[in-house]
């Protein structure tokens, strides 16, 4: 390149009327084969390749080339969504230590937590694990100070059956529980 920038000048004004030329066709051609919301980028990942690749760029087929770079770039779009999908897929099968995993709970109060929504599960950790009164649960979750208190009282009752439940079943199934004599919060 010359001091004055002149090649690096012929190069950008090559590529900028090469870009107008095929930008348009290009988008049409994009958008008919990938959901709105990825057109921009495969787009973009195309005139990239034309720029990176300018000088490869045939006179007699430039918007057949070009289709061909888009194509590609389809291609690896696609290519990318499988492989997004499948690592999700895997992941949800995995198994995942839960939201408890930090806690040393027993089992049987494992199990009663468990049996709850999320709601009020988050409800009742925000009261026994984080401290919090009503009122700071009720901002933490965008709610009524009293419609967090009356579902707390609804969850700490559900969470009493469950665990109850659980603890029958454990001692059903032959497994030895330990017997509580202090009043349990949960």
């Amino acid at each position: 390149m010359s001091a004055d920038g002149s090649i690096g000048d012929t190069r950008r004004q090559q590529f900028e009327a090469l870009a107008a030329e095929v930008y348009e066709p290009v988008q049409r051609y994009v958008r008919r084969r990938v959901d709105a919301d990825a057109v921009d980028d495969v787009v973009s990942e195309t005139m990239l390749t034309l720029w990176r690749r300018l000088d490869h760029v045939p006179a007699d087929a430039r918007l057949p080339w070009i289709y061909g770079v888009a194509r590609r770039q389809v291609a690896n779009h696609r290519r990318a969504g499988r492989r997004h999908l499948r690592l999700v897929h895997r992941a949800e099968m995995e198994p995942r230590p839960g939201p408890l995993s930090d806690v040393p709970l027993d089992a049987e109060l494992h199990t009663a937590l468990s049996e709850l929504g999320a709601s009020e599960r988050e409800l009742l950790h925000l009261w026994a694990w984080e401290q919090l009164e009503p009122a700071e649960i009720a901002v933490a979750m965008g709610l009524t100070p009293n419609a967090v208190s009356i579902r707390l009282n609804r969850a700490k009752k559900r969470l009493g059956e469950n665990l109850e439940i659980a603890r029958k079943n454990e001692a059903f199934s032959g497994h030895s529980h330990r017997e509580s004599s202090k009043e349990e919060r949960p």
